[in-house]
């Protein structure tokens, strides 16, 4: 049950109605502009290794690998957008005001952290696992152990959940790769009528190898920019996470 719940949270509802939506407006786009145009170019003698940009996009793994960097793109975007969301929280002290009463009441401040919106917010759940430890045990070193095991089952967890835009980003190349064995298969194809002095048709194939591959690995060089720039938002917020705690927290134990 609780694994089906995690499977249908509203991240993953929300993922796969923007992968529906970027199948639609895809489709639509290509139907409305790229294949009129490409078609266009085409026939007014163009052929498929010219370097237009929609006859360079007009083909099926093109428009897979549109689909999967929209996909890809929304994934990166909504985890960074989460992390920006959990930066004020770095900037407050969740025992100030019980220190400045002069009194440390931890259970009270355990049980107002767990009823906090933000208890799912990683720094808010290394607190209260460090202040249970400590609680249990009344030892500030096993609480400090703790931030430094939670810390590190953070990283772990940020880097794990990295795996499908990963599969994405790898994805996307092989897609191109399948249009250039593709075009070639339908180049070496038409190898007789080449001989026979009639290449277009070998050029208009191997126009088509040669395209997906290119928007292939170009999309897949903008996906890995945006996949390290989380990824350093990702370190950061572990660097952050236990920092934060070591400042204020065992500040406050060691009191």
């Amino acid at each position: 049950m609780q694994s089906t719940t995690k499977l249908l949270s509203r991240p993953f509802l929300w993922s796969l109605l923007v992968l529906a939506l970027s199948i639609i407006v895809v489709q639509m786009f290509y139907a409305t502009v790229v294949s009129p145009i490409a078609e266009n170019a085409l026939t007014a003698g163009g052929s498929a290794a010219s370097r237009g940009f929609f006859v360079i996009i007009k083909d099926a793994e093109q428009q897979v690998c549109i689909i999967a960097m929209l996909w890809c793109s929304y994934l990166i975007l909504a985890k960074a957008w989460a992390l920006t969301q959990a930066q004020p929280l770095f900037r407050l002290d969740f025992l100030a005001g019980q220190a400045e009463q002069g009194e440390l009441d931890l259970p009270k401040a355990l049980n107002e952290l767990e009823q906090s919106q933000y208890s799912e917010q990683p720094l808010l759940q290394t607190w209260i696992i460090c202040i249970r430890r400590y609680l249990h045990t009344q030892d500030v070193q096993n609480a400090s152990d703790a931030i430094q095991a939670s810390v590190e089952s953070l990283a772990v967890r940020l880097e794990s959940g990295n795996s499908m835009i990963r599969y994405l980003i790898w994805a996307i190349p092989s897609i191109g790769f399948i249009g250039t064995v593709r075009g070639i298969g339908q180049a070496l194809a038409q190898a007789d009528e080449a001989l026979a002095g009639n290449i277009a048709g070998m050029v208009d194939s191997l126009g088509v190898a040669f395209n997906s591959t290119l928007v292939a690995l170009f999309i897949s060089i903008f996906l890995m920019l945006l996949l390290h720039w989380l990824q350093h938002l990702q370190d950061a917020m572990v660097v952050e996470t236990q920092a934060h705690c070591e400042k204020y927290l065992l500040k406050h134990l060691h009191a």
